[in-house]
């Protein structure tokens, strides 16, 4: 069987909205597996994979699974790139996470910044995982000359997200809150002061993205996904509340973490290829997605 372009993670946020390819979900291979990956992965011969795959999750994720995020994706990334070089895959594109950057760096967060400083302590065993696709990336392109990239999105959203109360990200997860509070008719909790600031990409943009970066992108540097256009927790709350019509009291608990207050990154290297790249408004992407979880609530992660 012969697949010109494999999707790990197929299933999942990113892989899903994306329109093409073989989608290979955790039901098809255990790619935590090395045999089994590389068993996976010769059996489907691709020419090309989008590496979306991993074990992801928000803050309170982060902190409560620190072993099993480091083991897992340390475990899923090493042998992804590990098969696709055994069985000759040209061209692979990873997925890492704004995460990777150091707690203590200038802004906005430029692409030659990963590496410079400890990422932030909520989320280390993440981050550092994730860092290290860059490094093998990295690696097999200047041993064995492979075609290897990596992407940075920032908050990505939108359909088939895992809104998972106490694993999922920070927007997924207050839409799952605030459809419970209007259901259950009780207040909307938010975790922290709603101040810190964060950048979110639609899963639709992120697609279209990385068929781009599938076809164009070559350098061995990663790329930044991002709109470069910071909103805060609280203004985030505020669309939630009004694309889901919800009209009870909203309570932030200060006594919750609030995380990084911001990770502002700079998206001019992805405007020097993409000047015309429009991205999704975030009222447009957020009212897309409330409105998907309401009619797929059964079905959804969560």
């Amino acid at each position: 069987m012969k697949n010109d372009l494999l999707i790990t993670g197929g299933t999942g946020l990113v892989g899903s909205a994306i329109d093409v390819g073989t989608k290979v979900s955790s039901s098809d291979v255990d790619l935590r597996i090395a045999e089994d990956t590389f068993n996976f992965f010769k059996k489907q011969k691709p020419k090309k994979v989008i590496h979306c795959a991993g074990r992801v999750g928000g803050l309170g994720g982060n902190m409560n699974h620190k072993g099993e995020f480091f083991y897992e994706n340390i475990m899923i990334n090493t042998n992804v790139l590990e098969a696709s070089r055994r069985v000759g895959v040209e061209k692979v594109v990873s997925f890492l996470s704004t995460c990777v950057f150091p707690d203590n760096v200038e802004y906005p967060l430029t692409e030659k910044k990963i590496h410079i400083g400890e990422p932030h302590h909520s989320n280390y065993p993440y981050a550092y995982a994730k860092r290290m696709v860059d490094i093998q990336s990295r690696a097999y392109k200047e041993q064995y000359g492979l075609n290897y990239v990596s992407v940075i999105p920032t908050n990505i959203y939108g359909p088939n997200d895992n809104f998972s109360i106490d694993d999922g990200h920070v927007l997924p997860a207050l839409i799952h809150k605030c459809y419970l509070a209007k259901q259950n008719n009780t207040d909307l909790e938010v975790w922290g002061s709603g101040k810190p600031l964060r950048e979110f990409i639609y899963s639709e943009d992120v697609a279209k993205l990385s068929k781009w970066v599938l076809e164009n992108y070559e350098e061995e540097e990663p790329i930044i996904f991002t709109t470069s256009e910071e909103i805060s927790v609280g203004n985030v709350v505020e669309i939630v509340v009004n694309c889901m019509e919800f009209k009870g009291k909203v309570v932030f608990n200060k006594d919750k973490p609030d995380g990084q207050f911001r990770k502002p990154a700079d998206n001019s290297k992805l405007l020097s290829y993409l000047p015309d790249f429009k991205f999704t408004p975030i009222e447009v992407g957020i009212k897309n997605t409330v409105d998907w979880f309401v009619k797929n609530y059964d079905e959804s992660r969560k």
